[in-house]
């Protein structure tokens, strides 16, 4: 399919899917659950840009994550801050623009650690996307303009722009992400971009000597996933009223975002969407029925399972499965000609 025709039937597919589910659920929790799941689609698929495509295994999505959330909480207070400072009244800065702010944003930090960064490999990598967390965490917690440790409020407004309840507005802009974050990766993957992360995936060394510019290839890569990253935070003060660090720099974020692609599949754009609706359908399911405190013990279980059973996740199982039952088919008509 022409990457063309994937937009355009992804973004009609998208507007049928929110069109019917606004009609036809009436219980704000299908929302609200639902608006998760997206948020991984949109975090495992930003992850898998650099970790997957290029072989870089990032720890920093609670960073770019928060600064998204932050981004907008912000925002928010700038109308009032303009009130009290200046005596000018100023409008309410609308969810998307905050939207994206925050990629913006994350997306320039995730350019500043690449290039500080990326000359690091393998564990070194690994650790100082970990030591930035923790920076911009420290940062966090001592803002007092953001409430620092003790959390801010955010008071959803009192109507949606596009109707229904607010918690509905977010779910549709979350599903919106989701398909732009899912079509950038399937657009890369297609393209000689995708081509340049492979190579550096699977040996860099070699793709510096056959001339691929690696730097600039990984620059790219930790931008968009930073800003993809930081675009899935930005709705969630207002998902949950409450913001402070410790819903920010949640650990489920960093363990998800690299557990759904890994459980999915790395070298695909499908597999981090197969690893985020199951993952995180599951998980809600388990809040729901038992307790959100055994979330990440079903991550662990889960990731346990399919490094020793499928490593290559679900899309490497059913390649290698296609090519079993390929290789059969060509043996028999091999025999049956001879």
């Amino acid at each position: 399919m022409r990457a063309g025709t994937f937009w355009i039937a992804t973004a009609t597919a998208g507007i049928a899917f929110v069109v019917l589910t606004r009609v036809f659920f009436t219980n704000e929790y299908y929302f609200f659950a639902a608006y998760v799941v997206l948020q991984y689609i949109v975090l495992s698929t930003a992850w898998n840009i650099l970790g997957g495509y290029t072989g870089y295994i990032n720890f920093g999505t609670g960073a770019f994550f928060a600064i998204g959330a932050y981004s907008s909480a912000v925002l928010h207070k700038m109308p009032a801050l303009t009130q009290a400072w200046f005596g000018i009244h100023t409008p309410a800065i609308p969810l998307p623009v905050m939207i994206l702010v925050g990629g913006i944003i994350s997306g320039v930090l995730g350019l500043g650690t690449g290039y500080l960064t990326l000359r690091l490999r393998g564990v070194f990598f690994a650790i100082a996307t970990l030591a930035m967390t923790v920076v911009v965490q420290t940062l966090i917690v001592n803002w007092d303009y953001v409430g620092g440790s003790r959390g801010i409020y955010i008071i959803r407004p009192a109507d949606a722009p596009l109707g229904g309840g607010y918690i509905q507005y977010l779910y549709t802009l979350m599903l919106v992400l989701a398909v732009i974050s899912v079509g950038i990766a399937r657009t890369i993957e297609r393209s000689t971009l995708g081509l340049g992360f492979a190579a550096i995936r699977d040996d860099e060394l070699a793709a510096e000597a056959g001339g691929v510019p690696t730097l600039r290839l990984k620059l790219i890569a930790t931008t968009l996933s930073g800003a993809l990253m930081g675009m899935a935070g930005a709705p969630l003060p207002y998902y949950v009223t409450y913001l402070d660090p410790t819903s920010s720099f949640n650990l489920a974020y960093a363990v998800n975002s690299v557990a759904m692609p890994v459980i999915g599949g790395m070298t695909s754009w499908i597999g981090p969407v197969i690893g985020a609706i199951l993952l995180g359908t599951i998980q809600q399911l388990a809040t729901v029925t038992i307790s959100s405190a055994l979330n990440l013990l079903i991550v662990g279980l889960l990731l346990i399972a399919f490094v020793i059973i499928a490593p290559n996740g679900i899309v490497g199982l059913v390649q290698a499965r296609r090519r079993m039952r390929a290789g059969a088919v060509e043996a028999l008509a091999q025999q049956r000609t001879a």
